[in-house]
């Protein structure tokens, strides 16, 4: 049995860490871009193509994160698609992480006052002009701090992605405790390796709303 020491645990975990972020940042901003896209559509278009966008949300919220990553990753392979559990993983959150951040923003333009949409048609605005000069950077300033704690959920739903074989953290966990033994050393490690990862991310969620809303921080 090899000996695994306390910094032979967190150096490997460390280095799991690596993927756990860049699958994070890739889910939150291809996320971020599918889901501004459908607030766009959403916003824009007839009521059929926000029905389809509202069906689009409510499958990807309505059902678990595991189920999806499965369907990804098994689910495509049944269609005679091979995909790795890297790109199934991507796929999975990409589609998840913007089911809620359109909805997010759609909440956060529908707290706009109806005046600035009427002022902004006043000046005699098109469509695309009202919401980039007028209604985006006002909804844009509500939706800053709920799109940033977001993130959070979004770092720790990576952790699921070791099901389908994705080494990120959680996965490295499990490998290292199953060789070392020591389950409570790594997993404690692991925990504290999130924590480390999401407290600053909450705090900063916190102090951006302090300021939208004018309080303290």
């Amino acid at each position: 049995m090899v000996e695994f020491t306390l910094w032979d645990i967190v150096r490997n975990l460390l280095l799991a860490l690596r993927w756990t972020v860049a699958l994070s940042a890739i889910a939150f901003i291809g996320g971020g871009l599918v889901g501004g896209l459908l607030l766009t559509l959403r916003i824009g278009l007839g009521v059929r193509t926000r029905r389809v966008i509202a069906l689009y949300v409510q499958l990807f919220q309505g059902t678990p994160l595991l189920m999806q990553l499965f369907l990804a990753y098994f689910g495509l392979a049944l269609l005679g698609i091979e995909v790795s559990a890297w790109t199934a993983a991507a796929l999975a959150l990409t589609f998840y992480t913007s089911a809620y951040l359109v909805e997010i923003w759609r909440g956060c333009v529908e707290a706009v006052p109806r005046g600035q949409w009427e002022a902004a048609r006043s000046l005699a605005l098109s469509f695309g002009e009202q919401l980039r000069h007028v209604i985006l950077p006002q909804a844009g300033r509500l939706a800053i701090a709920p799109t940033v704690g977001f993130l959070v959920q979004v770092i720790k739903g990576t952790a699921l992605a070791s099901v389908i074989g994705f080494v990120e953290l959680t996965k490295a966990g499990s490998m290292i405790s199953n060789a070392s033994f020591k389950p409570f050393l790594v997993f404690g490690c692991v925990a504290l390796l999130y924590f480390a990862l999401c407290f600053p991310v909450s705090l900063f969620a916190q102090h951006l709303e302090g300021k939208v809303h004018g309080r303290p921080t």
